[in-house]
């Protein structure tokens, strides 16, 4: 938030400006320190016309990615940490962001730890991120800690990025093929229908259908409509559950095209996460408790929380793994093992990241090239379909 202040200086003079904070209390202690008395102290409210929604502003996982770049780059450089997080924050151009921003500046400033202040916006930054950064506290690395988080969520991103690029052909194929339909049922159809009709030929089966379709989603494709969504709200809420999460989450690693990306998505995430916490100092048990947090999918959370348990008994990693051949496949496990034998599993881990990395890489192009011509084919049969359905009786009239 923006202040304007009115205040005096030891030697009496005069000074009126504007000055950012997180509140009016901490507006007035950063202007202290400035050695200034403040006699006049209020918000500055934008015009009307210059306030933005809320509701449609957001924290994106870019803007994250950014602040952990950055703050890294300014660390390394020697800024202190209160000063990096002050100048990050004027820049931003996220509102919400930069009031959080300012906030945990106050707060480290105040004697809190950069950590625990973190912890306060878990939906900003998560478990993983949390314990990142409390780890480089502790072992005083915490520039090199900031770095390597860095550059951990900005492949992330970037993965995440291509699994949702790979969507938009196929999205505006079928937004096509439902466009075209809607032209068809009830614009086309309509106007042609009674002209078919007044002909008095027999209609082939193909039109017949065609005209039932449209006349019935004519009729009825409001209740579709209606049931569609309550559909599509049932699911939601039932996945938000923990049971329907649960269940959502083990059948959709069934799903015959996407089970093998989605596995190697969550391996790739699992081996990542594992080996950045565990190279930045986090005791094994814990580092585990953390990856089942973010990894996203309950049917990997039970396994990785059963490991944790199985390594609080003295167990392997590798042997709790090799218990569920469906989701850890046999090599992984087995270079889990020589990893552990070895002493060097976040190396390991890592080296497995980059293989699975190209592995969904590949993956995703292969799935690309493939769905381009099929749903390019879908299109043609769809419309091709209904334009032969219409205009087939069309040809045979003017044929007579």
């Amino acid at each position: 938030m923006k202040f304007n202040y009115q205040g005096r200086t030891k030697e009496g003079e005069n000074r009126i400006g504007q000055v950012e904070a997180s509140s009016k209390d901490a507006a007035i202690n950063l202007l202290q320190k400035y050695n200034l008395y403040v006699t006049f102290l209020e918000e500055s409210k934008p015009p009307i016309y210059a306030k933005k929604i809320k509701f449609f502003e957001s924290i994106s996982r870019k803007d994250v990615v950014l602040f952990s770049r950055q703050l890294s780059i300014m660390f390394k450089s020697k800024v202190s940490l209160v000063e990096a997080l002050r100048v990050l924050a004027a820049q931003m151009k996220s509102a919400d962001f930069k009031e959080k921003v300012f906030e945990i500046s106050e707060e480290v400033e105040a004697g809190t730890a950069f950590s625990k202040a973190l912890s306060k916006y878990p939906k900003i930054f998560s478990s993983f991120y949390v314990s990142m950064v409390k780890s480089g506290e502790i072992s005083g690395k915490l520039s090199e800690v900031l770095s390597y988080l860095s550059e951990h969520l900005e492949r992330e991103y970037h993965l995440a990025a291509k699994a949702k690029g790979a969507m938009v052909y196929p999205a505006l194929v079928f937004f096509v093929v439902i466009a075209v339909i809607f032209l068809m049922v009830f614009l086309v159809i309509p106007n042609l229908t009674q002209v078919l009709q007044s002909s008095g030929q027999e209609l082939p089966a193909t039109t017949k259908f065609a005209l039932s379709l449209s006349g019935l989603v004519r009729s009825w494709g409001w209740l579709f409509i209606l049931l569609l969504v309550f559909l599509v709200i049932f699911i939601s809420r039932y996945s938000a559950t923990e049971m329907g999460k649960k269940n959502v989450d083990k059948y959709i690693l069934k799903i015959p095209f996407l089970k093998d990306l989605l596995q190697m998505i969550y391996i790739t995430r699992f081996s990542e996460n594992l080996s950045t916490l565990v190279s930045g100092g986090l005791p094994i048990t814990q580092a585990l408790d953390t990856v089942a947090d973010v990894i996203g999918n309950t049917s990997y959370q039970e396994i990785i929380l059963e490991s944790r348990e199985g390594v609080r008994k003295g167990e392997p990693i590798s042997s709790v793994l090799s218990g569920h051949p469906d989701l850890f496949p046999p090599v992984f496990v087995q270079m889990v093992l020589v990893g552990e034998k070895t002493g060097s599993l976040d190396s390991v881990l890592m080296n497995i990241t980059h293989f699975y990395q190209k592995e969904i890489d590949r993956t995703i192009d292969s799935l690309l090239s493939i769905l381009e011509p099929v749903m390019i084919v879908f299109l043609g049969l769809v419309v091709g379909g209904m334009m032969f359905s219409i205009l087939t009786p069309l040809y045979q009239m003017m044929s007579i």
